[in-house]
Formats: structure tokens, C-alpha cells, sequence
């Protein structure tokens, strides 16, 4: 096959791969079933357990949510994990104001084979209030929920068998990086994940979420908990893998709009996160083989004119932004961003983010909060 016969072949193979993950976006992200929307409270007591280390921007407004919850039976557990910004002051605030329902707990120290974050969780998971609760709630410090979704999570997962409920979120975006990338990361998710078949025992997917991880106590326990897998970085996914391996049944729903963030601010902190959830891919040295082949795809609507195919460069170029729009429009209610039609750019955040991946792994370290942890 000469030249020209490869290019065309990578032509079509770039439309093709394209054309099925849009596919599976446009088809998984129908089969996300809604929370009811009314439903009466449980008396089922919630122990919800909070890391937080820098988050003085988002924290107040998140944890205010939760304190707001109107579930009755609910005890809410930070670990302020050695946070060096207005973090501590924030929280010792709140604490005095609602003593009943929450709790702080200041951690300074990080053993060693522990990622902040699991050794944070750990701990929480360990105090009175976690151990005599039958259900645990884990959230991100950054993410806000309106009053009554812990209510209407619990009818949910209490209506049908469930041991471990992931809710997906809807984003709030601020400038140009996070209105163009984050909404087309959660869209993205419906490629990866078939939230019909997470339930199925016999199915490979499985799902938990940082921002709303619903998991009984006994599952929990049975696989060990955080401490099964100290140095886990994507530990929400891989506590649902291990969870439903062991039996039990995990289960994926509708949060957002209710269940919101603001994941990150910025550039910077983009390209931070996904060096730090790339440096954990199991098969790491990949990343360099991987990596061109992705900014090939992102870039394909550029490429493929000069390849002898513009109509499938505008077929992508225009379904991309439609399906990121038809995701979030499920998740938000926001219209779409006309941001959204520079996708291609997201390439410069795949550079930046895996090839800094790639170099934390050659030097045997993962950094996340100023924290850098030896990971070989």
C-alpha cells in the first residue's frame, strides 16, 4: 500500500473511532436514569465524609449544601488534611455554627504508601460516626448539592438492590479552558461507561464518582475500604470495581443539575488533574504511544481537508460540539457553549497534562496539592 493508501486508511480510521465514541456518547447518555423527584426521607443514617487541602475557594459554599440537606439522619465528617490556605479557618467556622451535624478533623500527617486523598477518607471512614452509620457518602470538597438530593439518592438506591451509587454531575465552568474542556469530559465519560449495564453482575462497567459516591458500610468493609488501595489515585472508580467484583451491586444515576462543581480554575489546574489521573494508568509507558494518536484524533478536523476528506472533517468538526451539548443538556439544562465548536484545542490540555504524566512516571512520582508521593 503506497502513501496515499495510508493516509486514507488513517482517514477513515480516525472518522471511524471518532464516529463510535460519538455514537456510544449520543446512546449511553440516554440510558442515565433521574432520581425521582419527590420522595419521602429514610431513616437510614449517612455518614458523609469530606477530604479537603486547599480548597478555601469552593469549600464553604459546598459544605453550607450539605449542611442544608434536608435528610434528617445525616452526620457529615471533614478532614482538613494538612490544608495551608483559609481552609482551617472556613471549616472551624462552620463547625462552631452546626455542631450537631458536622465535625472537623485536622490531619497533619501522611504515612508513608498513602495518596492524600485515600488516607484522608480512611480516616473518616474509621470515627464513631462513619462506623455506626449503614451507609457512607463520599464527596469531593468542591461540590455543592441542593437540599434534597441525599434524600431522593436514598429513595433511589433503597427502591431497587443497590450497594454502591455513583451520581454524575453537571459542571460550573469560569473562563475559556473550563467552558471548552469540562464539559466535554463529562460527555466523555458516556463513552467509556454504560450506565444500563453497571448494574448487570455479568458486565464489565462499573462507576463511582469523586463527587457523589453512595456505598453501604458492609460493602465497604468487605473490600477493605480505602485501605485496600492506599496509593489508588482514581480511587472512586476503583472502589466501585472492587465493590462490584466482590458481588455487590453498583449502580450509576442522573445528579446534575441538583449535584454541581466547579472542578477546576483554569488552564493550569486542568492540565494539574489529568497529569495527576494519567500518571495512574496501569500501563504507563504507553502514554507515548498514546498520546500522538489522540492529539491526531482531536486534531483530525484540521488534517483530514488536507487528506482528501473535508466532508468528514466537517461531519466531526460539528457532531462533536452537538454531542457535548446533548450530554450536558441532560446533566444542566445549559445551552450550548459556541465555545465548544474549537474542540480541536483541547489537544494543547492532552499535551500538557500526559506528557507531564508521562514524566512523573519516569521519575517514580504522582503530585497532587503540593504533595509529591513516590508511586515505584
Amino acid at each position: 500500500m503506497g502513501l496515499n493508501g495510508w493516509i486514507d486508511a488513517a482517514s477513515w480510521g480516525a472518522f471511524g473511532i471518532l464516529a463510535l465514541g460519538m455514537a456510544a456518547v449520543h446512546r449511553h447518555a440516554s440510558k442515565l436514569p433521574p432520581l425521582p423527584e419527590e420522595a419521602p426521607d429514610s431513616e437510614a443514617a449517612v455518614c458523609l465524609c469530606i477530604p479537603a487541602r486547599d480548597e478555601a475557594a469552593e469549600i464553604r459554599r459546598a459544605v453550607e449544601s450539605w449542611i442544608a440537606q434536608d435528610h434528617a439522619a445525616l452526620k457529615i465528617l471533614v478532614i482538613d488534611d494538612g490544608s495551608r490556605d483559609g481552609t482551617t479557618g472556613i471549616l472551624a467556622e462552620l463547625a462552631a455554627a452546626h455542631p450537631a451535624r458536622l465535625r472537623v478533623i485536622r490531619n497533619d500527617t501522611l504515612p508513608a504508601g498513602w495518596l492524600g486523598k485515600n488516607h484522608a477518607l480512611d480516616l473518616a471512614s474509621r470515627q464513631p460516626e462513619a462506623l455506626e452509620a449503614p451507609w457512607l457518602l463520599f464527596a469531593d470538597a468542591d461540590v455543592q448539592a441542593s437540599p434534597d438530593l441525599l434524600r431522593r439518592a436514598l429513595a433511589f438506591a433503597e427502591a431497587r438492590p443497590t450497594d454502591i451509587l455513583a451520581l454524575l454531575f453537571s459542571v460550573d465552568v469560569g473562563g475559556f479552558w473550563e467552558r471548552l474542556s469540562l464539559p466535554a469530559f463529562v460527555a466523555g465519560i458516556f463513552s467509556m461507561v454504560q450506565p444500563h449495564k453497571v448494574p448487570d453482575p455479568k458486565h464489565w462497567s462499573f462507576c463511582g464518582i469523586g463527587a457523589f459516591t453512595l456505598v453501604r458500610r458492609k460493602a465497604y468493609d468487605a473490600v477493605g475500604g480505602h485501605a485496600a488501595a492506599p496509593m489508588e489515585a482514581v480511587d472512586d472508580m476503583m472502589l466501585a470495581r472492587r465493590v462490584k467484583q466482590a458481588g455487590f451491586v453498583n449502580r450509576l444515576a442522573q445528579g446534575g443539575p441538583d449535584l454541581h462543581l466547579r472542578v477546576y480554575h483554569g488552564f493550569g489546574e486542568l492540565a494539574h488533574g489529568l497529569r495527576k489521573n494519567m500518571a495512574a494508568f496501569p500501563a504507563w509507558w504507553l502514554l507515548p504511544l498514546l498520546l500522538p494518536m489522540l492529539v491526531a484524533l482531536y486534531l483530525s478536523p484540521l488534517w483530514l481537508p488536507f487528506a482528501g476528506h473535508p466532508v468528514l472533517a466537517l461531519i466531526v468538526w460539528l457532531s462533536v460540539p452537538a454531542l457535548t451539548g446533548d450530554a450536558n443538556q441532560r446533566l444542566s439544562g445549559q445551552p450550548l457553549d459556541p465555545v465548544w465548536a474549537l474542540w480541536p484545542a483541547n489537544a494543547l490540555l492532552l499535551l500538557a497534562g500526559v506528557g507531564w504524566a508521562f514524566w512523573d512516571r519516569l521519575r517514580g512520582v504522582n503530585t497532587w496539592r503540593g504533595r509529591q508521593v513516590r508511586i515505584r
